[in-house]
């Protein structure tokens, strides 16, 4: 039967499979953290506030990267280039969602404009991001290898969500309102997207990887394309609303290290 356990189960039994998991999950963590480390640095005085929050945004990130890369150390197992069609945070920026490298690799301040921008693509990356570590922890939660690792990346992932719908708010109260729903929408529409196409590429090389049969490989590109339908049609409104979270100034502390996990 293909179900999400069954297939993550199939992908966690096989060596190849969770190399090529592991690194492409890896890899888009520490670039997460790259980019909100050089945003900290270059908040604009107004939002100074901000920047200790992002940073550590950034170092979550940073410590997830240290996560995947230690399960791959606790396999014997070394991790392995990520394809290109894989990259989901390359391919959100080429298709200009979020802040550009070259932004973020001047020295020169950002506005309060780029910090909207900023929020909104974390704001809908994060329901992404969210929503996978809560699939994943309902699984695997008490799994004897990844089971911890799954819990704090689920609870982490959840904090950077709550922390996005406070800001957001408070920018919206602010007077950004308009241009923070004109970004949403726009990151919204673009990231399912892009979404849709890293999972069919992932699919692909899974299924080279597992030698998966044609039907299988068919009926799994049927899911992804059903999935981005009801997306494209109504699941996408679930990333652009905002509320406020349960969870208050959820990035206010320093971040746990990752040593606990190791």
């Amino acid at each position: 039967m293909l179900s999400a356990k069954s297939l993550f189960q199939e992908i966690l039994d096989n060596d190849a499979s969770f190399r090529l998991f592991c690194s492409i999950a890896a890899s888009g963590e520490a670039q997460g953290g790259w980019e909100n480390g050089r945003i900290a640095a270059l908040v604009p005085q107004s939002e100074r506030a901000l920047a200790p929050k992002i940073a550590r945004h950034g170092a979550d990130e940073d410590k997830h990267g240290r996560i995947f890369h230690a399960l791959l150390r606790k396999r014997g197992l070394a991790p392995v280039p990520v394809p290109p069609d894989t990259d989901y945070t390359m391919l959100l920026e080429r298709h200009g969602i979020g802040l550009t490298h070259d932004k973020l690799t001047a020295d020169r301040p950002l506005t309060v404009a780029d910090i909207v921008t900023y929020l909104a693509h974390s704001r809908v990356t994060e329901q992404r991001a969210s929503e996978q570590m809560r699939l994943l922890r309902r699984h695997f939660a008490d799994h004897p290898d990844i089971g911890r690792a799954v819990r704090m990346i689920s609870n982490d992932e959840d904090n950077h969500l709550a922390y996005c719908h406070e800001e957001l708010l408070r920018l919206a109260h602010a007077g950004h309102g308009r241009a923070i729903q004109r970004v949403l929408r726009e990151c919204a529409l673009a990231e399912i997207r892009i979404y849709r196409d890293v999972s069919l590429a992932v699919m692909t090389h899974m299924g080279r990887v597992l030698r998966w049969s044609r039907l299988r490989n068919a009926l799994l590109a049927a899911g992804i394309h059903a999935l981005y339908a009801w997306e494209r049609a109504v699941g996408w409104r679930r990333m652009v609303t905002l509320e406020m979270p349960e969870r208050r100034d959820a990035l206010g502390g320093p971040a746990p290290k990752a040593a606990e996990f190791a």
